[in-house]
């Protein structure tokens, strides 16, 4: 390997490194941003297990109260939503 090859492999591993790093503190700050909003998932787009389903998508109906979709701090409770599941 010749010291040009050796480069651009170090920098890619790097920028991968450094790259990856970004996207979870990214994540981490989005998170923050955001809230838990029950009742306002479209089927098959609610975010994560519920008492309906398991996983992810696995809404079955629109406006689920027991389904939730992250969104914006501060605006589910304009968006028609419950910051607490149904019981």
């Amino acid at each position: 390997m010749n010291i040009k090859s050796f480069a651009l492999t170090t920098s890619a591993a790097i920028l991968g490194i450094v790259g990856g790093l970004t996207s979870e503190v990214t994540e981490a700050h989005a998170a923050d941003e955001k809230e838990k909003c029950y009742g306002i998932a479209k089927a098959g787009k609610n975010d994560c297990g519920f008492s309906g389903g398991s996983c992810a998508g696995s809404a079955t109906k629109d406006m689920d109260p027991a389904a939730w979709v992250y969104i914006a701090k501060g605006t589910c409770l304009e968006a028609g939503g419950s910051l607490e599941a149904a019981k």
